[in-house]
């Protein structure tokens, strides 16, 4: 059995990737690295108020050693596993993706970690499963992203884990930061209309989906709004596959000058159909995406689109999480909804 020595030796040496005969503690890191044990936890807990230079330090430490910081330790002291939950619908996609970047993204400046579950389903005993599954995962609260469901009273939540939600239909019962997907629709049909088409098609989200129907809901809106009868819109799934589906369609009806899309990935689908049927983007057809995505820029024709700011969606998730989380007896305080802006690119212009 290894003997403790003293001075720089104080803690037993294991070669990498093998146990040390004993187990080192936070002050023997704090030794080898010669730093303090403050500073050791903060490595831990990967704060970012530690210097490069210190932090690679520390960690050397760490390996050399053989450190483990003890999580449940940790949390019996400080009251806190500095971990969040995050409940996610198909991640493959472009809007749950960037959410959960830029929720990841401010859990780690506040010094917290993230455990994610990915979901095939959002119906409600599948989300329920879910957060009971993160509850036993010693985590001190949970985002949940697109809780597709408008009665918050059918997902059976932990009555004691603080809970924020995004893109819900909750209502006030639990805190909600979403995007404003009906203003931002808004402003997409406002500028088609601005530009003199006489209607604008609707390439719908998928029913049920609370953000489709609110971009749906928007462009009917505001063609009422003009006098003008909605023609009907047609679904797709999110895919640029359903956008190339239903624009084959919509490349053939010679009225359709202008199409709001429910999202990007959905309108280079149907840019795509409409170039293969002969018809110009935008000089036969005016075409408007929603989320801008990172290639919606550099398509062949530079698609106009509504940008969300998922950065900062997943930052506010991270905020009023960690204010649930000091003061669960606080009120839910309702949603809060984060503009959307309207990018202007080349693919809207005038009708011929």
């Amino acid at each position: 059995m290894g003997t403790r020595g003293t001075g720089s030796e104080a803690a037993p040496r294991s070669r990498r990737g093998a146990r040390p005969s004993t187990r080192a503690s936070m002050a023997d890191v704090a030794r080898l690295a010669g730093v303090s044990g403050q500073t050791v936890s903060r490595v831990s807990n990967g704060s970012l108020a530690v210097r490069e230079d210190t932090r690679r330090r520390v960690l050397e430490a760490m390996e050399t050693l053989g450190y483990s910081p003890n999580t449940a330790a940790r949390a019996l002291r400080s009251g806190s596993f500095e971990t969040i939950g995050v409940i996610a619908h198909r991640l493959a996609r472009t809007g749950e993706s960037r959410t959960v970047e830029g929720v990841v993204r401010a859990a780690h400046e506040r010094g917290h970690t993230v455990t994610l579950l990915d979901l095939e389903s959002t119906a409600h005993e599948d989300v329920s499963a879910a957060a009971m599954r993160l509850s036993h995962q010693a985590i001190d609260g949970l985002i949940i992203i697109r809780a597709e469901t408008a009665d918050a009273s059918q997902v059976a939540l932990p009555s004691t884990l603080p809970v924020v939600v995004a893109d819900a239909g909750f209502g006030g019962d639990l805190p909600m930061v979403g995007g404003d997907h009906a203003a931002g629709a808004r402003a997409a049909v406002e500028h088609l209309l601005a530009l003199g088409h006489r209607t604008v098609h609707h390439v719908a989200g998928p029913v049920g989906s609370i953000p489709a129907q609110a971009r749906l809901d928007a462009w009917r809106a505001v063609l009422c709004e003009h006098g003008i009868v909605p023609p009907e819109p047609v679904r797709g799934d999110w895919t640029s596959a359903s956008g190339e589906a239903v624009g084959a369609a919509l490349a053939a009806r010679s009225e359709a000058t202008a199409v709001f899309c429910a999202n990007d990935e959905m309108a280079a689908g149907l840019m795509l159909a409409l170039t293969r049927a002969g018809r110009r983007v935008p000089e036969d057809v005016s075409v408007v995406g929603f989320d801008d995505i990172p290639l919606a820029g550099y398509l062949t024709t530079p698609l106009t689109t509504v940008r969300q700011p998922f950065a900062e969606i997943g930052a506010l998730l991270v905020d009023r999480l960690m204010a649930r989380i000091e003061d669960p007896a606080a009120a839910p305080g309702g949603a809060v909804l984060v503009p959307c802006e309207l990018v202007v690119r080349e693919s809207t212009a005038p009708p011929r």
